[in-house]
């Protein structure tokens, strides 16, 4: 198939040269008439063939990459769609039934994510070019899962879709709900042999932060005989991993009372004890403030405070506050895990952030661990955007 030519500008070829998928709107010297989303061939300046991407006019990334050569660009989803679901076979057994099935950038199919719960696959389209080849990547999922999933859902419900000129959409693209349950959106689901309710309808991200899945584990690997405070506890998934560690008791607090709710079903799924693990409904920071915070491990995990660059003064001054309130009250020989999933927070950033909150707060600490990558969320070498999330497990002199 024949492709309109697109022209970069002089010297602007070099990301692409390097596999970076963004395409960026003042890199473009000449681009035909075309409609959103469609498939371009591209050129670098002096004519040398780059390969294709779908491009947009409404957006600062104009294009983003589906290939580097001159394979044939609909072919090359595919073939990237298949190795991303391949890649994943070799990392789960019987006890992990959810994961990331596709990755974005991170798997180079660009506007893509695809996460899997138990039978359900759960959609999330971003660009005008995936959206334009959707029928295409069900007939893949669908042919390559044939009658082992039971439906799929399209959870395309993100602030990117509207500056990409798409609204937002939420629906079953296939199969029908097999029960009440999953009627009304909710799917059980199992990680690390640990049971989870996930609602992939209403739920943050697509139901389940799975990409935290590592720290948990490394929560789980240090909880035995511990106290355990679980801040921003959303569903309680941490709860869960230290309970099954062996912690003595722990505490979850969330300002949601749905997902305070959803604490306590995952808490019966497992038969875990709600009345001997309280889950709270509160503001995160002033339960920080009030209480006297006598535990052995305190995890803060947050929403991400800065989700553009304008919040990031007043992130900066979050994420300070948080951890310095929890070191100046946290008892010696304890434990600290902390987090942030803010992009326009970097990792040295975020460590100098707690570095002086702890200097402030008067506490000498040592980092013991830092962020553990997921399988099931690869960041491409060559498209470090995705590398977003920083952990650290800290010890508090």
């Amino acid at each position: 198939m024949s492709y309109k030519k697109v022209i970069l500008k002089k010297g602007r070829e070099v990301p692409v040269k390097n596999h970076h998928h963004w395409i960026f709107s003042g890199a473009v010297e000449n681009i035909p008439d075309y409609e959103n989303g469609e498939i371009l061939a591209v050129y670098s300046f002096d004519n040398h063939f780059l390969g294709h991407a779908y491009f947009n006019k409404t957006t600062d990334i104009a294009g983003r990459m589906i290939n580097f050569d001159d394979s044939d660009p609909v072919e090359s989803l595919k073939q990237n769609i298949l190795e991303a679901i391949k890649f994943r076979e070799g990392f789960f057994d019987k006890s992990t039934n959810c994961f990331r099935l596709i990755n974005g950038e991170g798997d180079a199919v660009p506007g893509l994510i695809v996460d899997k719960y138990n039978d359900v696959l759960v959609v999330q389209i971003s660009t005008w070019g995936i959206e334009k080849l959707k029928q295409e990547v069900l007939t893949i999922l669908k042919d390559f899962y044939k009658d082992k999933i039971s439906s799929i859902y399209e959870r395309s419900d993100i602030s990117s879709r509207k500056r990409e000129g798409l609204q937002n959409v939420r629906g079953f693209l296939f199969g029908q709900e097999k029960d009440l349950i999953q009627e009304k959106g909710h799917v059980e689901v199992l990680e690390n042999g640990i049971k989870f309710d996930v609602d992939f309808i209403n739920g943050q991200k697509t139901g389940l932060f799975m990409d935290m899945r590592e720290m948990r584990r490394l929560v789980m690997d240090i909880s035995n005989k511990k106290r355990v405070l679980n801040c921003f506890c959303y569903t309680g998934a941490f709860s869960l991993y230290a309970l099954k560690g062996g912690a003595k008791s722990v505490t979850s607090v969330d300002i949601s009372k749905d997902a305070i709710e959803a604490v306590k079903i995952n808490f019966e799924l497992n038969k875990f004890n709600n009345e001997k693990n309280p889950a709270i409904s509160e503001d995160v920071f002033d339960f920080l403030r009030k209480e006297s915070l006598d535990y052995d491990l305190i995890i803060l995990d947050p929403p991400a405070f800065a989700k553009k660059k304008s919040d990031l003064d007043n992130a900066k001054k979050a994420y300070y506050e948080i951890n310095k309130t929890a070191f100046s009250k946290m008892p010696g020989h304890s434990m600290l895990l902390t987090c942030s999933c803010s992009y326009h927070i970097d990792e040295l950033t975020f460590e100098r952030i707690i570095a002086k909150a702890a200097k402030d707060a008067g506490r000498n600490i040592k980092i013991a661990s830092k962020h553990r990558l997921t399988p099931d969320h690869p960041i491409n070498i060559y498209h470090p955007e995705l590398d977003y999330l920083k952990s650290m497990l800290i010890y508090v002199v």
